[in-house]
């Protein structure tokens, strides 16, 4: 009895599943005839008119085509942006382990552009080794800021970045001694909450320190200023992802809080202006960068991608008709590699000029006109692994700011959708669900030992040279391949250049002893 009542009961459900099966295929039937007659009737995509159903297959393929590129196509050293062994070394200090590797270098070091530096003989001993030397920005400024960091965070706007990811990236920079730049999306808690120094950046839209019309308002600023970890304020008048553009939050990504912060309209896209209104000349922006000194008593300078050198001879000419005490107290130089921004293809690609260009132009032109002491450099522009930085170094920058390599340092796994508020490392969006992956503590930590790790092996190459401390590195101490497949020292492609009346003095010189 138990037995017949067993197999009625498997036919049932054999039956039933059998049921749902049909039902199923008949749904699926009656799914793909409706795909079907949709593409055959639609009239903007000609591969889905003409070949129905499978047509569709395209984009899928085409979709998936970048994540299959990135884990089985593509060589260690072929990807864009970033290549799987840029990102690797990231991954390994960020995780703070071994990152050494085995069997010889898979570098090609023939190709033009490569770098490579010089190791002295005589290495410099560890026991020899010193701390890398306290700068002071603004000498002028009611409140200078002096600082031993080298390798810092560049400007990530929180609505940009996810609040998790701000947190991690305030407390790992505390942890670490470094400074994070605030992005041109004003000053969020997630900031301060860390307690790491920071560098508030006034973009073209002033969020967080704008008044109705747009435009800076000064007792806004002031708030901002009162702040003791806001050490030093940069207008941004252009970035690499977008010189000529101005910052792009999409509507999605304009929250209730980020629209409090910025000032402006909640889930309406936020696109800043291409340009600073109030500055429209060299005389414009050293005025304003005045008045927000004057204003703040802290130091003041600009960010911008370098597209030419004319204006720079203008501004600094101005300076020396002003006085060295009306000069920015530093620049930051972005190159034209792109950023962490979303950017039309056209301005990514094609506008201003690659950081290995604009970098060593800058300070030769600080040079010639004796402000090199007075206008500190920074330098920014996918600078992710401790070469980069020291190559940076060697071509004059002070300090060395990344973004990219910091959204690494938390997790980041280059998929490409920073724009899309779908981010599956919850980094750069809003979405709660994608925001519970990224845990602060652990993040903030790899964002510490990034950073420490960068500058040890920044140091790791400065003593391989024979210098006891990594900003020691001069354009002496690295080479560059160029198209004939031979190297030549940086200081032969980009010669020092001496100040004008440094120059004078020197023939002057040269005339009395002839006489």
């Amino acid at each position: 009895m138990e037995l017949d009542l067993a197999v009625r009961f498997l036919v049932i459900a054999a039956d039933s599943f059998i049921g749902l099966i049909l039902i199923a295929l008949v749904l699926f039937v009656i799914y793909l005839i409706f795909l079907y007659c949709i593409d055959i009737t639609q009239t903007k995509h000609a591969i889905r008119r003409n070949y129905p159903i499978i047509g569709r297959f395209r984009y899928t393929f085409e979709h998936l085509g970048e994540f299959f590129r990135q884990y089985f196509f593509a060589m260690d050293r072929e990807e864009l942006p970033f290549n799987r062994a840029q990102r690797s070394w990231v991954y390994r200090t960020a995780k703070n382990v071994d990152s050494t590797v085995a069997f010889g270098s898979t570098r090609p070091l023939n190709v033009p552009g490569t770098v490579m530096f010089m190791n002295c003989v005589f290495p410099t001993l560890t026991e020899d080794a010193v701390e890398a030397k306290r700068i002071t920005i603004g000498p002028y400024c009611h409140e200078p800021y002096a600082t031993a960091s080298l390798f810092n965070i560049s400007g990530m706007s929180y609505g940009a970045l996810s609040s998790p990811a701000i947190q991690a990236l305030s407390t790992g920079a505390a942890n670490a001694g470094i400074w994070m730049n605030t992005g041109e999306g004003g000053l969020s808690e997630y900031h301060l909450q860390g307690g790491c120094d920071l560098i508030f950046q006034i973009g073209t839209a002033k969020y967080g320190v704008r008044d109705s019309d747009g435009l800076l308002d000064d007792s806004k600023l002031k708030v901002i200023a009162d702040y003791p970890q806001v050490k030093m304020f940069e207008l941004k008048l252009s970035q690499g992802a977008k010189p000529g553009k101005g910052g792009i939050l999409p509507a999605e990504k304009v929250t209730a809080e980020i629209s409090k912060i910025r000032g402006i309209p909640e889930g309406q896209a936020s696109i800043s202006p291409n340009g600073h209104p109030e500055i429209r000349s060299v005389q414009d922006l050293l005025d304003m960068i005045n008045r927000v000194r004057r204003i703040t008593g802290k130091p003041v300078g600009f960010k911008t991608v370098i597209g030419g050198s004319e204006w720079l001879d203008e501004l600094f000419h101005a300076i020396q008709r002003r006085g060295e005490e009306y000069a920015p107290d530093f620049i930051t130089i972005d190159g034209a590699e792109g950023g962490t921004g979303a950017a039309p293809m056209s301005l990514m690609d094609y506008v201003g000029l690659p950081l290995a260009e604009s970098l060593p132009l800058v300070v030769d032109k600080l040079n010639e006109y004796g402000l090199r002491e007075r206008i500190k450099v920074i330098a920014s522009g996918k600078l992710i692994n401790a070469a980069d930085v020291a190559w940076a170094i060697c071509l004059g920058a002070d300090f060395v700011t990344s973004a990219r390599g910091f959204m690494f340092a938390l997790g980041c796994i280059q998929a490409l959708r920073c724009n899309k508020n779908t981010c599956p490392t919850g980094i750069t969006t809003h979405n709660p669900k994608l925001q519970k992956g990224l845990v602060v503590p652990d993040k903030a930590e790899r964002v510490k030992n990034y950073a420490h790790n960068m500058v040890h092996y920044v140091g790791i190459i400065a003593h391989s040279c024979g210098l006891k401390e990594p900003r020691e590195l001069t354009r002496h101490h690295a080479r560059i391949v160029i198209q004939s497949g031979q190297s030549i020292l940086l200081s032969e492609l980009h010669p020092d250049v001496i100040s004008s009346a440094h120059r004078k003095n020197e023939e002057n010189i040269i005339i009395r002893k002839k006489s």
